[in-house]
């Protein structure tokens, strides 16, 4: 069996666009340990061909060379290939210095020494599963969708220390990493929250990071009784078991839409300055929401963290009305297992 490491990307979204790259290795017979950083460690927890997890102690945006010695250290004599998901040099670093006889990866930012097995840097942004599946080889089925599994008990253990039921709550991911012109508006997400605790009382929960908590916040206040506040207060894992409970996910092109998509719920996802053509949540219970073609705004996609023209209408021309329409479809195609 082919020993091999899975040098994971960083960011919530790109992990969980890996696991059918993953799961391809996997079916072929080899025996895969990913090496993450912490904070999206749990995401491949959740992907049951995954046999270990070697969690990396690299603070973002520094090189580490100390420390990425001591995990190659770690690591050699232990694989027979490896796969660097990332395109920078310095995710290349650590299975260069383990000495692993094949390392597989994108020539990303020239990294001719690094690996010895290099695919052409691909034009344009093409979709991310597809990016990653072709490290596989040719045999990769550009049709796979991820999956992630979480065991039940653990799902019950979140919900009980939520003090929510299964498919009693709807969830809410109103935040954006990457920036603020993927940000569908604070007010219409309030709306739609008033909107759907208005059809049986059933509560919004509002996930995100730490520093997402107080946009979180101001959408509570604006829908009262409506919302409760999670952003800040749990960890990845219970926000991937809320989303896997619940009713269904509103949300912007974030990372956690693509969990929502990888557990199957039923999602709305506002798109605006990104593409769903090259990051779209692969669920066949998903809406996609992008007003491109209805808009003409010659703008569309820009992929800036900011909108360059301050009005963001790609995204304020999204209604409340019309996204809960698409949520509400999406979970009725679920609960009367309609065709997507």
């Amino acid at each position: 069996m082919t020993r091999s490491l899975v040098v994971a990307p960083q960011w919530i979204g790109d992990a969980v666009m890996a696991e059918p790259l993953l799961a391809a290795l996997s079916r072929r017979g080899e025996s895969i340990t990913v090496a993450a950083l912490p904070w999206v460690a749990p995401v491949f927890r959740a992907m049951p061909q995954v046999q270990a997890i070697v969690e990396l102690p690299f603070a973002h945006g520094r090189l580490d060379w100390t420390a990425r010695r001591r995990v190659a250290a770690s690591l050699r004599g232990r694989f027979d290939a490896a796969y660097v998901l990332p395109n920078s040099i310095k995710a290349a670093i650590v299975p260069w210095l383990a000495k692993i006889p094949l390392r597989v990866g994108y020539h990303g930012e020239g990294r001719v020494l690094l690996l010895n097995g290099r695919l052409p840097n691909p034009k344009g942004r093409p979709p991310m599963v597809a990016f990653y599946g072709a490290l596989a080889g040719p045999d990769f089925s550009t049709a796979s969708r991820p999956s992630l599994h979480l065991a039940a008990a653990t799902i019950d253990s979140v919900l009980a220390a939520a003090n929510l039921g299964r498919g009693a709550f709807w969830t809410f991911a109103p935040g954006a990493e990457y920036g603020p012109a993927k940000r569908w508006p604070a007010d219409h997400y309030a709306a739609l929250a008033r909107s759907l605790h208005a059809l049986d009382g059933a509560t919004v929960a509002l996930l995100g990071s730490k520093g997402e908590a107080p946009l979180c916040e101001s959408i509570a206040a604006a829908a009262p009784g409506a919302c409760r506040v999670f952003a800040g207060k749990t960890s990845l894992l219970d926000a991937m078991a809320l989303i896997a409970a619940s009713r269904g996910l509103a949300s912007n092109d974030s990372g956690l839409m693509h969990v929502a998509a990888a557990f199957g719920v039923p999602q709305v996802a506002v798109f605006g300055s990104t593409s769903p053509l090259h990051t779209p949540p692969l669920n066949a219970r998903a809406r996609v929401l992008w007003l491109k073609d209805e808009l003409g705004l010659d703008c569309m996609p820009c992929f800036d963290r900011s909108c360059r023209f301050g009005h963001t209408l790609c995204l304020v021309s999204v209604a409340p009305e019309r996204a809960e329409a698409a949520l509400r479809d999406a979970a009725l195609a679920q609960s009367e297992n309609l065709p997507a």
